[in-house]
């Protein structure tokens, strides 16, 4: 079995980023019409966009429920890049609720939050290992970050279960010739020059431009990564974003899409009130600025992005504001073209491409 797997027939809910945010989710289930066990009486099928876990108060519930409805054969899901991390044992900001080492400093922004125990860890890591890249029939397409042709058919050739083996190979590669370039060296004269620790959003270092090339790289070699966290280039101002300082820039590949195929994506934190990036933790450019919360986007008109930002309920929390008010878990209904939040309320998206229009008839 492919990487790339085919989406089941018939009406989809395809729903954005949880983040832990199981009281979301379980809200939206509601508002979509399903039952505890995943039913719906029209024989909808639900599809997570990835990113179930990290920052949310209970990442474990999240995924014991995901897992639940996957295996009952009422929702198929793709991986995202915070469960890529995951399966390869690899500690970013937030992911305290399963890594031990990262408990002290996700503390002080995330807790509370429920940690997993024992058998717990067994089954999501037995979740994720089965779970593809993308999903695609003949009106639609479903990734978490980015779909190109290179990377797609790269991906297809591979077997199911092989993510962590693949992910590794390509950054042994990455790593290989960041020592042949010398650029490990070059990022080491870097780092002496700013001591200070990267994950320290009160100092904002210098451009570091080993370090950018150091990150394109690890980015653009491997096929899952950009798949699952998008098309990146070296930037030119570092910025804070994902608990950490980054020198390279998102890249909006959606304005160079040109299939008639529709596509949905989450990963990207959309927004529907306008709201500062910087304070949500996340300093990079606003690929949506300019675009219409409920619109589709791309050169084409036939990309959406379901992910509302649910992920920074925590932010909101911590200043003592109400978080269900600015950030939304979300669900694209498929072929209604309509968005559910979990709050219950309903929106027609708009500026839906010609080509796809005609595709999706």
């Amino acid at each position: 079995m492919s990487l790339i797997q085919t989406l089941p027939a018939g009406p989809l809910d395809i729903i954005g980023d949880i983040h832990g945010e199981l009281q979301a989710l379980q809200d939206l289930l509601a508002h979509l019409g399903y039952d505890a066990d995943g039913r719906h009486p029209q024989q909808r099928t639900i599809v997570f966009v990835g990113d179930f876990c990290d920052r949310g108060p209970d990442s474990p519930g999240v995924l014991a429920l995901a897992q639940r409805l996957i295996e009952s054969g009422r929702a198929v899901a793709v991986l995202g890049n915070h469960e890529i991390n995951l399966l390869r044992e690899d500690p970013k900001d937030g992911s305290g609720w399963y890594f031990d080492e990262r408990v002290e400093r996700d503390n002080l922004k995330y807790s509370p939050y429920l940690r997993p125990d024992g058998p717990q860890r067994e089954e999501i890591v037995s979740l994720l290992a089965k779970l593809p890249i993308a999903l695609e029939r003949d009106d639609l397409r479903v990734v978490h970050a980015a779909w190109q042709p290179e990377q797609i058919a790269m991906a297809r050739a591979l077997q199911m279960g092989t993510v962590r083996r693949e992910y590794d190979h390509w950054e042994d590669e990455a790593a290989r010739k960041a020592v042949q370039s010398h650029l490990k060296d070059r990022m080491r004269e870097e780092r002496v020059l700013w001591p200070h620790d990267l994950e320290d959003g009160e100092h904002k270092p210098p451009f570091l431009g080993a370090h950018a090339e150091n990150e394109s790289n690890k980015q653009m070699l491997n096929p899952l990564k950009v798949l699952t966290s998008g098309v990146e280039r070296q930037g030119v101002d570092p910025f804070y974003a994902g608990g950490k300082w980054r020198f390279v820039e998102r890249v909006a590949w959606w304005d160079a899409y040109t299939d008639a195929i529709p596509v949905v994506v989450g990963h990207y934190w959309r927004r529907i009130h306008p709201a500062s990036l910087a304070k949500l933790g996340k300093g990079d450019r606003d690929l949506f600025a300019g675009v219409s919360p409920y619109a589709w986007h791309g050169r084409q008109g036939n990309v959406f992005c379901v992910d509302y930002s649910v992920g920074a309920r925590w932010s909101a929390r911590l200043k003592g504001d109400e978080p269900e008010r600015e950030f939304k878990l979300a669900a694209l209904r498929w072929p209604e073209r309509q968005l559910q939040f979990d709050d219950g309320s309903v929106h027609a998206t708009t500026h839906f491409g010609e080509k796809a229009l005609q595709r999706a008839a």
